[in-house]
Order: structure tokens, then sequence, then C-alpha cells
């Protein structure tokens, strides 16, 4: 069968026990093509929102990771794991009796906008060319630098202690699990996260996901469930090459605007036959190639 038929975006519903890699192993086997990649990755113990990219949508990643997500969470109080979740090896429990719900929900809220967080050891971040979780496994811990994230909403559904269970909207970069660690810290008895469910990414939310048994069962009228990237980009102004410049454009090349632009950053290219072509950028009086698509 020939490799990449499928192009676009499936909002996959990634179950428990599974690493985001496994997901798109299994998606190369279903689908019989090798260009798939996914945006976002989940630890193996969460669960939700993966979007996986087939084909052509496969330099979208970077673009997807810039956007924000929402999770829908548990924080257990007084317990420290090396992990900061509940998988991790106990660092160390301290008692809980002297919280409060008005207490937690002060603490809690109070990291509402944005915040310097220190990525976690148990991680897919790289220094110096090795991801830090495989160091972490080695029993080394080397030096990060804080990162400033922004926690957009935070609505708490319940405070049960030592258990609390939030909804969470963030932006790229930030670690549940290590602001499940922080307010711990914060309340001055530790916390981890028990668990972590991924409701959105950008437009693809959990309602619409889809398990991999269903890509499977649904294989043969599987692309009703693809979004295209030319729709992905929709709302993006439309420009059409005229026909001497079609070939500039096919090659990636510099376009010269011939009109006042809509106040846009980024445009939907087309040629003179009206086939979406790439994502262009507007720099001065000149267009560049951003994303492409032949």
């Amino acid at each position: 069968m020939a490799e990449n038929i499928y192009n676009g975006i499936i909002n996959i519903f990634k179950e428990k026990g599974f690493t985001s890699h496994d997901v798109v192993a299994k998606m190369r086997g279903i689908l019989k093509q090798k260009k798939i990649g996914h945006s976002g990755t989940l630890d193996p113990d969460a669960t939700g929102v993966l979007p996986v990219l087939l084909g052509n949508a496969t330099v979208l990643s970077d673009m997807l990771t810039d956007k924000s997500k929402e999770y829908e969470a548990v924080m257990l109080l007084g317990v420290s794991t090396d992990t900061q979740d509940i998988t991790g090896k106990i660092l160390e429990k301290r008692d809980t009796s002297n919280l409060n719900k008005d207490m937690v929900k002060e603490v809690i809220l109070s990291f509402l906008g944005e915040y310097m967080q220190l990525p976690p050891m148990y991680s897919a971040l790289k220094v110096g060319g090795k991801k830090l979780v495989d160091l972490a496994r080695e029993g080394k811990e080397v030096k990060r630098e804080p990162r400033a994230v922004y926690i957009f909403d935070i609505d708490i559904m319940d405070i049960s202690l030592p258990e609390v269970k939030f909804k969470a909207k963030v932006s790229k970069g930030t670690y549940i699990r290590t602001l499940c660690h922080d307010i711990g810290e914060k309340l001055s008895v530790g916390g981890c996260m028990e668990s972590l469910i991924r409701t959105r990414v950008d437009r693809f939310y959990i309602n619409d996901a889809i398990t991999l048994k269903q890509v499977e069962e649904n294989r043969e009228c599987i692309k009703k469930n693809i979004l295209s990237v030319e729709e992905y980009f929709s709302f993006l102004p439309k420009i059409n090459t005229s026909p001497e410049f079609d070939k500039y454009l096919h090659n990636g090349n510099k376009l010269k605007l011939d009109k006042k632009p809509e106040n846009s950053e980024l445009y939907r290219l087309y040629d003179s036959k009206d086939r979406f072509i790439a994502i262009y950028k507007k720099e001065m009086t000149e267009l560049k190639p951003f994303k492409m698509f032949l």
C-alpha cells in the first residue's frame, strides 16, 4: 500500500498506559504509513487529547505545542515524590490536618497569571542532548532554569482534603504535576499529582477524540475524522498567486505583496489553480514561507 495517503490532524484519546510514542507507532501500523507524529507529549499515566499529525501536517508539531491547553487534575496534598506524581518514589509525607478549604483555595488561586516554574527532572526536556528523564533514571540531577508559564484559569471542582480536584487552562510548557508540587510547597505540606486528563489542545476537545481501537475499527472511513491542514487554517486570509508566480510559490520563494494586505501575520497561499500550497508570514512588504504543504 502506498505511503502517506492520509494528511491532516486526527484527535486521538490517549488511554492510560500508552506513551505518546506508542500512539504514533500504533497509528503507523493501522494506517500503513510512516509519516506520522504527535504534538504535546502526555505522560503514560495521563489520558486525554493527543493531536496526531498525518503526512504533510507533521510540520505543524511546533505550532500545536505552542497552543494553550486545558486539564482536569487531582492533587494529593501531604505527599512529595521524585516524579511529582503519584507513580514516583515517595520522598516525604507531611501532616495536612492544619489545612482547611479556604486556605487551600486561596493558595491555589494565587498561582493564576504568570509564574516561574522549574521544569521537573522527570520530563522530556533535553539538556546537553539528553532528556532530563533519562538523566533522572540514572540518578543524576542537573541545573534547570525556571521558565515563565501562564495559568489562565483554575476552576476548583472539589476539595476533599488531602485531595483537590481542579480544572486548569494553561500556556505551553506548563507541567500540571509541577503546579501540584508548587501548590503543596506553598502550603508547607508538599503535594503531588494523583491523576491527569487533558481535555483540550487548541481547537481539539476531549468530547471529539477517538481511541486507537476506533481508528482501527473505522479505518476505511477514517478520513471523516481527519481535519485537513487547509481547514485547520481556514481562519487565515487567503491569497492566490497569478500563473507567472506559481513556480515561485511552489519552490517556497519569497513573494512581494502587490496590494495592501489584511491585518494578519499569517496567510494561506494558493496557486493560480486554487491549490492550497503553504502558509506564508508577512514581513514588511514581503511574504516569506512559514509552512509548506506540497
